[in-house]
């Protein structure tokens, strides 16, 4: 399982899947691949530069680097930040927020995640408000940022895949609005050319700024890309307001 599928915002399955595999145990693992699209994306991992470079630096997953990159171009990772992480396993953006600095983090997922220090992570749903309520209330204050690396899980049937993953930023985007600080940033991850004209108008509505930003360790291949918002207006500004 790639660090994108572990991200994912999905139920349980019955036997959840743990995080962090050695490249040990991804050779054990393409050694025994049943199928050839298993040994195919088992091969393409051993060899990505990304992937090593976040087993040499400590990283729960690759995806560190496309936080890291993002923040290099946008700049929203500050000392002293409060972050909640939606959608964390297997956590490689929480340990990225604490290497920049953030005062307090907390991360929440269906997947169990193991513990980072530094960090509160939540195993439990972003659309159950008693979830909600405790993540806010591991906060000392309202987020100055939220992350989102959420993706629905692909059919093979783009319309239905689309509509899954904007279903899921409608999700972090309603999160955001309702629970940022003034002055807060957002940063999700969006596919299919970006958000939908409505998401954008809505990001518009309440940021001062509202970019897409497609990392390089974002493979090239992949249609994902992020939409950051920085300066929250606040949650009741309405259309055609300049907050």
């Amino acid at each position: 399982m790639s660090d994108e599928e572990k991200r994912r915002w999905k139920k349980p399955a019955t036997e959840k899947t743990g995080s962090g595999r050695s490249v040990t145990e991804r050779k054990v693992i393409a050694r025994n691949a049943r199928t050839e699209s298993s040994k195919k994306w088992i091969e393409r991992q051993l060899q990505d530069p990304y992937v090593r470079k976040a087993i040499d630096a400590g990283y729960r997953s690759r995806a560190a680097y496309k936080l890291l990159e993002i923040d290099e171009e946008a700049h929203i990772l500050k000392r002293g930040q409060r972050i909640i992480d939606l959608g964390c396993a297997p956590g490689g953006w929480i340990q990225v927020a604490l290497l920049k600095g953030a005062a307090e983090v907390v991360g929440i997922d269906l997947l169990p995640v193991q513990t980072i220090d530094g960090a509160t992570i939540f195993e439990g749903d972003v659309n159950n408000p008693d979830d909600v309520r405790a993540v806010l209330a591991a906060l000392s204050g309202p987020p100055d940022l939220v992350l989102s690396d959420m993706a629905a899980n692909t059919t093979g049937h783009k319309q239905t895949d689309h509509l899954r993953t904007v279903t899921l930023v409608e999700l972090a985007v309603d999160f955001a609005i309702t629970h940022l600080a003034p002055g807060g940033a957002f940063c999700s991850k969006v596919f299919q050319g970006g958000t939908t004209q409505e998401l954008l108008v809505t990001l518009k509505t309440h940021f001062k700024t509202v970019k897409h930003i497609k990392p390089p360790a974002s493979r090239s291949g992949s249609p994902e890309i992020f939409v950051v918002a920085k300066g929250f207006k606040g949650a009741n500004v309405r259309k055609g307001e300049n907050g």
